[in-house]
């Protein structure tokens, strides 16, 4: 691999996180239907929609924009307090913290672009000291101006001053890869939190799938 910057995903990328999101969002099903959320449900309606999306069908669409604000920012809520309780689980992927050394001693700038919202980007840097590493200012997240991943792939490569080109791309998921392939990105390693190395190494762009960060030591 050659490449002169980085963009990481955060999320099922160098966090292992899925699970808290499943049960915070079974919290807020509670709440608003009184009851949880089925496989299917998951499957089909919750895993990659935005989080105004999911609350709009728990509400069948008939919520105010109130309502479902103040529901998303429960639900985040819910996902930091479960991710908290978890010690044994609640550190960065294997690995990670040793790639980031790697890259400062070789002067490779890098960053995040991460769908996450600013209160959870905020829990990250200081749980996981992510400022040791990356300048939280550089951190790219979902502040309601961007229209995709996408564009949030090419501020992120804006931030850096190096060419989509020249990035790697870090993601876990297919519509992250996609999204990267199509910001102009031609290198993209996937970490396989989804286990679906056999469809994700097949996609356009995509130079690898690996379990954690340990095998690029």
């Amino acid at each position: 691999m050659s490449y002169k910057g980085v963009i990481f995903d955060f999320n099922g990328t160098l966090f292992f996180d899925n699970d808290k999101h499943i049960l915070a969002w079974g919290k807020i099903s509670q709440l608003i239907r009184g009851k949880g959320i089925s496989d299917y449900e998951l499957h089909s309606r919750i895993n990659g929609s935005p989080n105004k999306e999911t609350i709009s069908y728990f509400f069948e669409g008939k919520c105010s924009q109130e309502e479902n604000d103040r529901y998303s920012l429960l639900k985040e809520e819910y996902y930091r307090d479960f991710c908290a309780q978890d010690r044994e689980n609640f550190h960065l992927v294997a690995g990670a913290n040793e790639f980031f050394d790697q890259l400062k001693d070789k002067s490779i700038p890098f960053t995040i672009a991460s769908a996450s919202i600013k209160p959870n980007i905020d829990f990250f840097v200081e749980s996981f000291q992510l400022d040791k590493w990356i300048e939280p200012d550089t951190i790219v997240y979902d502040n309601g101006s961007y229209q995709n991943k996408i564009a949030m792939f090419k501020k992120a490569g804006e931030i850096l001053g190096v060419s989509l080109q020249d990035c790697l791309i870090i993601e876990d998921s297919k519509s992250g890869i996609e999204s990267a392939y199509a910001s102009g990105c031609e290198q993209i390693l996937v970490i396989n939190s989804a286990d679906k190395k056999d469809e994700y190494e097949k996609l356009p762009g995509v130079i690898g799938v690996i379990e954690d960060f340990t095998e690029l030591e």
